[in-house]
């Protein structure tokens, strides 16, 4: 009899789909204009109540089928740095709108209005 020898991306998968709660998968194509190739990707997360969020990557193009399992310190960590990215560009969008206002002549004051 002929052992099956399962991938650590399905045995991860399958260890999690029934005791997890998973989101829908989602499907997202990439066309790159220059060249006309395509490449799809497949995105589900399943959270684990104790282990957290676990995101799975299916990739297919030309060359085959890339599949990858991202564990739940992986997924902080993407979630913190886009986090860090979106505060660091409201600060710098911030700044320069203050700065035009006061060189347009407008008077800023953190001030509470009269009534």
């Amino acid at each position: 009899m002929e052992q099956v020898v399962l991938s650590k991306y399905d045995r991860l998968y399958g260890g999690l789909h029934d005791v997890g709660l998973c989101s829908k998968p989602s499907t997202v194509k990439n066309v790159q204009t220059i060249t006309g190739k395509s490449e799809t990707f497949v995105v589900q997360t399943i959270r684990h109540h104790e282990n957290g969020d676990y995101v799975f990557i299916e990739c297919m193009d030309e060359s085959g089928v890339i599949r990858i399992a991202l564990p739940p310190r992986v997924s902080n960590l993407l979630a913190s740095q886009r986090d860090a990215l979106t505060r660091r560009r409201r600060s710098i969008s911030s700044r320069a709108s203050i700065k035009a206002r006061i060189d347009s002549g407008e008077v800023i004051g953190f001030a509470k209005k009269r009534a």
